[in-house]
């Protein structure tokens, strides 16, 4: 093994000095295949878009398959769904085809009072309010009650309704004791010769509002959004301008920096324990704050949960366990910390040579945004690229019931003289072509392409940064040696020329190897979802021990891809050679690579922390109203915390972008020191 070791060292070249120019094809294979996937890709997505239709999202549909309130069709001024009979929505087909088996009509709005088909039809005055919610062409005055409601021209009844969701349901309330109420009554005349129970009322509306139950939720964050996007904003940008100061500060000043870094982590964190305790003392003989978590259960409004105890005791203990890690750590590092406080100072003078270097990340998010775009935009066409199914639905017995049926000619289909109560309505959106059929295999190809495009888009970010801070390291003479534009010249060696086939192809071949084993791990939460409710608890355990194992998999890949990418970045070799030559070199120095790599990531990480919990806590404060001089210019939420999670995970990526350069730096250094 030792003299394997040997023989993969390489020999001293006094004439070395830098990354080599000249390279030659490698991987070309690779290369071709990755170009050939994107061309399958570009014809996926116009497939999705010429057979998609976003509207499907967007708009409700009637019984026809058509959309309520589409800008240019005659429905644009009928934006709402109306159900002729809410109560057939408690039925079990409701859950499994996302459809109601009665008429659905689009209208312009709710209806506002009880009102049934009989007394309407007796009262002249009725008949235009009732007719808006008939289908067209119904003629009060020569059909009779019993046609009409054969034929379901109209509802037997109307019931006190409110828009939700772009739907009509029943303006449920509820009394003293619990008591379900539909517009102040709990029993009322369903027009048939019935009573109807508003508790029965009630479980027709949840189960009519299955699918989108979730959106209100959504509804509440997208509006919270529209208020707030412009502070949202405005803080992604003190996030940018915080990161840039730090990072140039850390130029002139990298140790004081690191060890004001170090103190002020711990503070933060201290605050928060110290919030948290002070929001847990002050809920103490709170009514309803004992209550736990548990009991409490899944609530659409999130607020609730920040009234009880348990929860600003959850924030305390994990605050807690955090800084305990934090302080142990920093006693059992403090010696190699200073260690690495020199190499980020080496690290600050490459960043100094190469400052251009700083603003590569803005490039990487914008590659990142087109493949996340492209990917986002094909997998919605993809997914309302079916066509509409029409299934017989009836209320007596039919053995045509719910097959597929055709509107065009199904009043003179055999099917309606069977079965006089059938009617053909819209069920789902679906189809049975050869497209159809292999649908699901183009949204797998549209997710595997997304990890691999993403995963390029990484790897080339990361060759770029390593060439321009290897040219830095190999210059004898520093500034006269270092090219004058390094990381266009980096950029240069990657995507120009033949040079372009060496390194794209390594590249594309060490994003193939990476994107299979996230696609194997979106595969395998896959399976753990659909098997949460087995009861195999070999299986279970099974499926656990192979997500972690992939986990780890993923974990070793990345380390790897990003060691052998320095050396592409360098030498030029193609990607199993330089995987290869990284891999013994840093086995050679593994204690090296173990401490000083490790603890200057940790650094770095605590950066990070740093600049998340800054903004985390004044966003917090600013936010939720509790900055007394600002209090008014805070907008007005259902939900505060959307925008604080929002800038939290927004400037926690802004500090990666900013400190991905220096790590990217700091690997690339102590490859080249070792080399």
């Amino acid at each position: 093994l030792e003299t394997e070791k040997n023989d993969i060292k390489m020999k001293f070249d006094p004439n070395f000095k830098g990354p080599i120019h000249n390279r030659g094809c490698t991987d070309i294979l690779c290369c071709i295949l990755f170009i050939l996937a994107l061309f399958g890709y570009f014809a996926v997505g116009i497939l999705a878009w010429s057979q998609g239709d976003p509207r499907k999202v967007i708009y409700p549909t009637d019984s026809r398959g058509q959309f309520c309130g589409q800008a240019g069709t005659p429905l644009e001024k009928k934006p709402l769904l109306f159900y002729f009979n809410i109560l057939k929505c408690a039925s079990p087909l409701v859950l499994l085809e996302f459809q109601c088996p009665t008429t659905q009509l689009c209208v312009e709005s709710c209806p506002d009072r009880h009102l049934t088909l009989v007394k309407a039809k007796l009262n002249s005055k009725d008949h235009e309010y009732y007719k808006q919610y008939c289908k067209e062409g119904v003629d009060f005055a020569k059909l009779s009650t019993p046609e009409i409601l054969r034929d379901s021209l109209c509802p037997a009844m109307l019931m006190p309704s409110k828009p939700f969701t772009r739907r009509c349901l029943p303006a449920l309330g509820t009394m003293k004791g619990g008591v379900v109420v539909v517009g102040n009554e709990t029993t009322f005349d369903g027009g048939e010769g019935t009573a109807v129970n508003a508790t029965d009322v009630l479980e027709a509306s949840k189960k009519s509002n299955v699918v989108v139950e979730a959106r209100q939720v959504a509804m509440r964050i997208f509006e919270d959004y529209t208020q707030s996007w412009h502070w949202i904003l405005l803080g992604l940008v003190i996030a940018m301008v915080v990161s840039l100061i730090f990072i140039v500060l850390l130029r002139f000043l990298a140790g004081i920096m690191v060890w004001v870094m170090i103190v002020l982590v711990i503070l933060v964190i201290g605050y928060g324990i110290f919030h948290c305790y002070m929001e847990f003392a002050s809920l103490k003989g709170e009514p309803g704050a004992d209550v736990t978590i548990r009991d409490l259960g899944l609530q659409t409004d999130f607020s609730v949960y920040l009234q009880i105890r348990q929860t600003w005791l959850a924030f305390m203990i994990i605050l807690a366990i955090v800084e305990v890690i934090i302080i142990l750590l920093l006693i059992f590092l403090r010696k190699r910390i200073l260690i690495a406080i020199a190499l980020i100072k080496e690290a600050s003078r490459a960043v100094g040579h190469v400052m251009s270097s700083l603003f590569y990340p803005l490039l990487t998010f914008a590659l990142l945004a087109v493949v996340i775009a492209y990917w986002a935009i094909t997998a919605v066409f993809l997914s309302t690229s079916n066509e509409q199914v029409y299934k017989v639905f009836n209320n007596s017995e039919c053995e045509y019931s719910r097959e597929t049926c055709d509107p065009k000619t199904f009043n003179t289909s055999n099917i309606s003289t069977q079965c006089p109560d059938a009617e053909c309505l819209f069920a789902f959106y679906g189809g049975e072509t050869l497209y159809h059929k292999y649908l699901i295999l183009f949204q797998f190809y549209n997710v595997f392409l997304f990890f691999w495009c993403a995963n390029f888009v990484t790897a080339l970010g990361q060759v770029t940064l390593s060439g321009a801070f290897a040219s830095y390291y190999w210059a004898f003479k520093k500034p006269e040696d270092i090219p004058a534009f390094p990381i266009f010249a980096s950029l240069g060696r990657a995507l120009r020329g033949s040079e372009a086939y060496a390194n794209v192809s390594s590249l594309a071949f060490g994003s193939l190897i990476l994107s299979m084993v996230q696609v194997i791990r979106v595969l395998l939460e896959y399976l753990d979802h659909k098997l949460k409710g087995a009861q195999n608890k070999f299986a279970k355990f099974l499926l656990s021990c192979m997500k972690c194992c992939f986990w780890c998999l993923e974990k070793c890949i990345k380390f790897l891809n990003r060691n052998a990418y320095i050396m592409i970045a360098i030498y030029g070799k193609s990607f199993c050679p330089s995987a290869r030559d990284a891999f013994f070199l840093l086995m050679r120095n593994i204690i090296r690579v173990a401490v000083l790599d490790k603890v200057t990531d940790f650094l770095l990480f605590l950066g990070k922390l740093l600049i998340v919990g800054i903004v985390g806590i004044f966003s917090f404060f600013f936010f939720s109203g509790r900055i007394k001089a600002v209090e008014e210019a805070a907008p007005s939420l259902n939900y505060y915390w959307v925008p604080i999670l929002t800038l939290v995970v927004g400037s926690y990526l802004i500090a990666h972008g900013f400190f991905s350069v220096y790590a990217m730096c700091v690997d690339t250094l102590f490859l080249c020191f070792c080399e």
